[in-house]
């Protein structure tokens, strides 16, 4: 909501000062993403070497289960919380800003003992019912289920903090949580391997408890800290607004579901469709004629070693959806449709900017990397289908950040459903296929991503009259088809000259990069505005564009024309 008023100057230096606060708060969290992201995916580097793909398998048979007790147990509480925090601070009813927490978080303990104690429990049950096919991932998940109470609080904490407009202690914690995982997994896994695989999957299962543990004391900082603040600015005696005393107790809980409920049915989704992953893939390629420990091994290698690869090519698009969500309000807030049609084409662009040429580096080479980073070439074949999920994601992610930025975040959620019912179809049939095999489920997630993409694309034009731009989009085609041909001639010759797979690799990018960039500049493909947009590297590139005569800023000053009026 944007309110326009011609009241005194310091009213809108309070509301500079304010979107300046915001739009750190998104950097500040945008940041910590990445880099939770990146000592993520460097992780499974290490672990997958120590685990190899079977031992990955029986840990991504556990974490679905994980994730799903996890997202069920704090059931979108996190940002209600952070909500009604928001209303409470911003009507200085900080009296009533702690009680909400105070009954949220009650509410968050019985929930995550309730779901640590069914998740302990019923591993067993689900082995005896077949729902995870390998028996030996039962002490994997048996390690994950003390993670979720711990977990679960760790999310309400930091929706707390968010609602106070504090973004710095889940960035904090975020990071701290992801290296204490990290060095756990690592660790665990290795003392515990002599013991056997699915002891040694069970000691990476614990990196999840021992990350959530000192996120959780870290956030005990930033609370103490909180207090501190509090008290500086209310003083000691802080007393109820009248209506936040008269709220009962059941009236909260009543207000945090009702926000909640909604959030937690597309947060409910990524488990689900794991879990269908974990029941349906392994079990079908049984049907295509692999022993239970080869479908455990190349399940691992789908969604322990392919999937990372492809959220890791995706960070930037990521961070560009995040970026994008304000942006498109604040046009449609200020009635401004040229403004949002071109935000939109703008971040549809810049997504196949970014998207096209990681798609054309783990496509190409699929199997070098695999065997570079996992030390498992027999992962190749699956890296190389998931590869074309990368384009199809990244769109995925912006036109989801264009709906929700439009005010219709529930259509993204409903295309998710639409999506996954294809995928779990896809997955029945394809996997099942023995000359596909684990590549049928790999050809399925790609499904999954592009079906959603492609109605979100609809409702896109529906509401804004946005089409894909044919033109601009056959030109990054082209750039990446130069940079594939570069890429793989590349590696050719040097593997032939050298032998070195990892001198072949690492020289290959960057060449098939270059390439890719001199051939959009060419043939026009590179426009001044979208080089701007990107998230971390924008201003730098424009600036170098620029002073190489590329750019000359005419579509930036026509841009930012466009914001005034």
């Amino acid at each position: 909501m944007v309110f326009i008023s011609t009241q005194d100057i310091s009213t809108d230096n309070k509301k500079s000062s304010k979107a300046e606060s915001f739009l750190k708060g998104t950097l500040i969290l945008t940041v910590a993403g990445i880099v939770v992201k990146v000592i993520g995916s460097l992780n499974w580097i290490f672990v997958s070497r120590i685990l190899g793909g079977e031992g990955i398998g029986l840990y991504q048979m556990a974490f679905p289960i994980y994730f799903f007790a996890f997202t069920i147990s704090t059931a979108g509480v996190p940002v209600a919380i952070s909500i009604i925090t928001a209303e409470r601070v911003a009507l200085k009813d900080v009296w009533g800003a702690k009680r909400i927490f105070k009954i949220a978080m009650s509410l968050m303990f019985f929930t995550g003992i309730v779901f640590t104690a069914l998740t302990y429990f019923g591993a067993q049950w689900l082995i005896d019912f077949h729902f995870i096919r390998d028996p030996r991932a039962y002490w994997s998940v048996v390690a994950l289920a003390p993670a979720i109470f711990f977990v679960t609080l760790l999310a309400s904490s930091r929706g707390y903090l968010q609602g106070w407009q504090r973004m710095t202690p889940t960035a904090v914690s975020q990071i701290v949580e992801q290296i204490f995982r990290v060095i756990t997994m690592i660790l665990f896994a290795s003392l515990l391997l002599p013991y056997g695989i699915d002891f040694a999957a069970a000691g990476a299962s614990l990196g999840a408890f021992a990350g959530a543990v000192t996120g959780l004391i870290v956030l005990v900082y930033f609370h103490w800290k909180l207090e501190k603040d509090i008290t500086s600015e209310y003083g000691r005696d802080i007393k109820p607004n009248a209506d936040s005393e008269k709220s009962s107790t059941w009236k909260i809980i009543k207000r945090i579901f009702a926000l909640s409920l909604p959030v937690s049915a597309a947060s409910i989704m990524l488990p689900v469709v794991s879990n269908l992953d974990l029941a349906i893939v392994p079990q079908r390629l049984e049907v295509a004629g692999y022993t239970v420990n080869e479908a455990t091994e190349l399940f691992g290698y789908l969604t322990g070693m392919a999937v990372p690869l492809v959220n890791l090519a995706t960070i930037l698009t990521a961070s560009l959806a995040v970026s994008l969500v304000p942006a498109i309000s604040k046009a449609k807030a200020l009635n401004n449709d040229e403004l949002v049609y071109s935000q939109t084409a703008s971040g549809i662009r810049i997504s196949n900017f970014v998207c096209f040429p990681a798609f054309i580096i783990v496509m190409v080479l699929a199997t070098p990397i695999s065997t570079l980073i996992y030390n498992a070439p027999g992962a190749g074949p699956a890296v190389w289908v998931s590869s074309f999920s990368i384009v199809l994601l990244g769109l995925h992610q912006v036109s989801t950040a264009v709906l929700q930025g439009l005010g219709h975040p529930s259509i993204p959620m409903i295309n998710m459903i639409i999506a996954a019912a294809a995928k779990i179809a896809l997955n029945w049939i394809l996997t099942a296929i023995p000359a596909l095999g684990i590549m049928g489920a790999a050809w399925a997630t790609a499904a999954d991503m592009g079906v959603a993409a492609v109605i979100n694309l609809f409702f896109i034009y529906k509401y804004i009259g946005y089409r894909m731009e044919i033109p601009q989009l056959l030109k990054t085609v082209v750039a990446a088809a130069v940079m594939a041909g570069s890429v793989y001639g590349f590696y050719e010759v040097t593997m032939a000259y050298f032998g070195s797979n990892v001198l072949s690799t690492f020289g290959a990018v960057p060449v098939g990069c270059i390439v890719y960039l001199v051939v959009l500049l060419l043939i026009g493909g590179m426009l001044e505005e979208d080089v701007a947009r990107i998230p971390m590297i924008g201003k730098v590139g424009i600036k170098t564009l620029r002073r190489l005569g590329i750019f000359k800023g005419e579509a930036a000053a026509a841009e930012a024309d466009s914001e005034e009026k």
